[in-house]
């Protein structure tokens, strides 16, 4: 049997300042390719292009009839592949409704279980879930049919169906794009050499080399990043990486994030705890130079170096943060980690600085990061329940109630003392206890 695989994200940079003829020709590429997915979601990205999304063929060849790569002059290299980014971006967009669908379905309670059953019938067979937007009779194969007329008997299948409709309607939009600062390259239109890599342009047989910062050389489809207010551009390169197996993880291992210390253990061990010392000089830095920006913009000021300083404090940031995962990972060595969902921005304070903190809080960064680095080790991650998990008594269950102004009741001095049993913890600790109890009793939500 083959080992398991997974994808991670290798970067690359440009060496050196890309030159602008050159860096105008990829620019000129990246344009069309937003261009041609635009077109793509236009055309195909309504009702009336469902049918045609699976497998694609249809898409491929309506767009090769439709004469815009010969208007735009545009590579056939090129051309297909943001055919088919468009494509993909369609379906994970339909699949994104059919899961907005489900809720409302599995959550209406005028809805008896037959109706749900049918409903959700419609949503996994994807040809009647056409049929049925397009107000088309339901026409399936013998054995499908047999089950819809089985789910559809004795129910009002007609009312069932403007449901399915008005739902769709509220929440199916076009997807659209304004990035016009990238796209992808398949192997036909790049070659690495020379400490570089040549890169093909709208022109025949026309090559531009770009020195690299480092001499790999990869085969596989590539994402071209530009940058041209810095000359710069980076290569996203997908890889497949074996999954490491460890006998000796074995812990079952409840998490609490936070903005100051990253994450909190349920047996109170922390990782991060340097996280709001760069957070808030990070921070603090853009704030001021925002401010000094804003204060002279009239006499146009550069941004070249204030660019480079954020990429600088951000990668350090970010440094940091993989620096903390990995530790974590290998002195706890779990088999399974139990999280609550991260949470969204919170509600403004009073304090302008601390919101400001707040809103650049790496939390999706971390998220994934760790969703990455524990499918690289084996790790499995349960996500919980999360609500009123920081304010829940791990010992007792005893839930305290929100004190007016936000602050939850049994919290000081990012202590929590349950009001009931007088149990008294760190706050983060109390949550990942929480977290750890919830993933291995009822709650778990997602496993990855």
């Amino acid at each position: 049997m083959p080992s398991k695989t997974v994808y991670k994200i290798i970067r690359q940079y440009s060496k050196g300042p890309v030159p602008p003829e050159d860096m105008q020709k990829l620019l000129e590429i990246a344009e069309d390719y937003g261009k041609v997915k635009n077109y793509v979601y236009a055309r195909f990205g309504g009702i009336g292009g469902l049918s045609k999304l699976y497998p694609g063929y249809t898409v491929q060849n309506e767009m090769t009839a439709s004469g815009l790569r010969d208007a735009l002059g545009m590579p056939s290299v090129y051309f297909y592949l943001a055919v088919f980014d468009a494509l993909g971006e369609l379906k994970a967009q339909w699949t994104r409704t059919k899961a907005y669908v489900q809720k409302n379905v599995n959550q209406n309670a005028g809805f008896t279980e037959e109706e749900k059953h049918y409903l959700c019938f419609l949503l996994k067979v994807s040809t009647a879930f056409e049929q049925v937007l397009n107000q088309k009779p339901v026409e399936l194969t013998r054995e499908l049919t047999a089950r819809y007329e089985l789910l559809a008997e004795h129910l009002e299948t007609e009312r069932l169906h403007r449901y399915l409709c008005r739902q769709v309607r509220k929440c199916h939009v076009k997807p659209h794009t304004e990035n016009t600062l990238g796209f992808a390259v398949s192997e036909r239109a790049y070659r690495y050499g020379d400490g570089g890599i040549y890169i093909s342009t709208k022109e025949k047989r026309k090559r531009i080399f770009i020195p690299l910062t480092d001499g790999n050389h990869y085969k596989s489809q590539l994402y071209i990043k530009l940058d041209p207010k810095e000359s710069a551009l980076e290569i996203h390169v997908p890889i497949q990486t074996a999954v490491r197996k460890h006998p000796d993880y074995t812990g079952r291992i409840g998490i609490a994030f936070g903005m100051y210390t990253m994450l909190t253990t349920h047996e109170g061990h922390r990782y991060g705890e340097e996280l709001g010392t760069y957070q808030t000089a990070y921070a603090d830095w853009i704030r001021e130079k925002t401010a000094g920006y804003q204060r002279s913009r009239e006499s146009n000021p550069g941004r070249k170096k204030y660019y480079a300083r954020k990429r600088k404090l951000e990668e350090q940031l970010h440094s940091y943060i993989n620096q903390e995962l990995n530790r974590f990972l290998s002195t706890e060595k779990p088999q399974t980690v139990y999280m609550a969902k991260l949470p969204g921005t919170q509600a403004k304070g009073n304090s302008k600085r601390i919101n400001h903190s707040v809103s650049l809080w790496q939390r999706g960064y971390i998220r994934k990061r760790l969703t990455q680095k524990c499918g690289e080790q084996s790790v499995e991650i349960v996500e919980v329940l999360g609500k009123d998990i920081s304010r829940e008594c791990s010992r007792c269950c005893f839930i305290t109630v929100s004190r007016p102004g936000g602050s939850a009741g049994g919290k000081q001095d990012r202590r929590f003392i349950c009001p009931f049993c007088g149990y008294e913890e760190e706050e983060k600790t109390n949550t990942a206890l929480n977290a750890r109890k919830r993933g291995q009793g009822e709650g778990g939500l997602e496993r990855s």
